[in-house]
């Protein structure tokens, strides 16, 4: 009877030692649980969000058909399902309510450890997250190279007439299209580099990519002009390849800007080559300027002599 006394509370002791090591099991981190929702969303005319989230069992005693996700908003709980992308992957398409831009959540997960027989109940949950809607943003370049002059689309959101598309700090003239495109032209600058295109996000600059600028060359016909107050005389550009889509702008300065009275000058798209007209404003000499081109700058002296 003696033995079966130490046999009966060994018994009682193993199982007291299994439920134990369950229960410790069941209350640390049997699984890991990794956020995949990205802290900030482009905003979309449906105002449905992905949220996903990864489930790793971190012990095979977790059956996968145990493992409930719930997705937490507003104290209100979403089961999510399944994701086809993956294995141990969880969605929700959440609907954000009318007037929200930001919305804090966090998941909640509940599985069985299984062991002995005994399936134990345990769960685990996230720390809060914020994810927010981005009501303006970049989503790509166009084309990521071209010539000085030539015209090229961003693609994006909330674009407004006063934005502004930057090489290298340096601002290149933009054109806001819509509120999902702009486009610019790429700026003078010298060729066969490559240059960080931002964007005057908010806040500070968003970085859009790189945009390598191709060497190009241009000759201008005549060379020089010599004109009177008031006096008309043609200047034909031409370049060496097709205007791409949006043309080709020549970014023409002049260090004599009461003397020379000129329109602005853009080979069409298709075109190799405009003419423009030339007016002689008050008497002075200096030159018109092409930066980016040939060498790196391309020069007309110009002369408007009294009458």
């Amino acid at each position: 009877m003696h033995t079966n006394r130490i046999s009966l509370a060994r018994k009682i002791l193993l199982s007291l030692g299994a439920a134990l090591t369950l229960a410790l099991l069941a209350g640390c981190e049997s699984v890991t649980l990794t956020n995949l929702t990205p802290a900030s969303m482009p905003e979309n005319p449906s105002q449905i969000y992905t949220f996903t989230l990864r489930v790793t069992p971190r012990t095979n005693s977790i059956p996968q058909s145990s493992i409930l996700t719930h997705l937490v908003v507003d104290g209100q709980s979403f089961e999510m399902k399944r994701s086809p992308l993956g294995e141990g992957l969880y969605e929700f398409e959440y609907q954000l309510p009318a007037g929200r831009d930001e919305v804090a959540y966090y998941y909640l997960v509940n599985y069985n450890v299984e062991g002995n027989n005994v399936a134990t109940p345990a769960e685990a949950y996230t720390e809060v997250s914020h994810t927010k809607l981005a009501r303006r943003y970049v989503l790509s370049l166009e084309v990521n190279r071209g010539p000085v002059g030539a015209r090229v689309s961003v693609l994006g959101r909330g674009f407004t007439p006063q934005d502004v598309v930057y090489f290298s700090g340096v601002a290149a003239r933009t054109v806001c299209e819509s509120p999902n495109a702009i486009s610019f032209f790429v700026p003078p600058l010298e060729a066969g580099k490559n240059y960080k295109v931002a964007f005057n996000g908010t806040p500070g600059l968003m970085q859009i990519g790189d945009f390598h600028i191709d060497p190009s060359n241009i000759t201008v016909s005549p060379t020089s002009l010599t004109l009177r107050p008031g006096a008309k005389q043609t200047l034909t550009f031409s370049i060496a390849n097709p205007a791409p889509p949006g043309g080709t702008l020549l970014d023409i300065a002049t260090d004599v800007p009461e003397s020379v009275i000129m329109p602005e000058v853009i080979v069409p798209q298709g075109q190799t080559g405009v003419t423009v007209t030339v007016e002689g404003g008050k008497p002075g000499s200096g030159a018109l300027f092409l930066k980016g081109f040939g060498a790196g700058e391309i020069s007309v002296p110009v002369t408007v002599s009294g009458k």
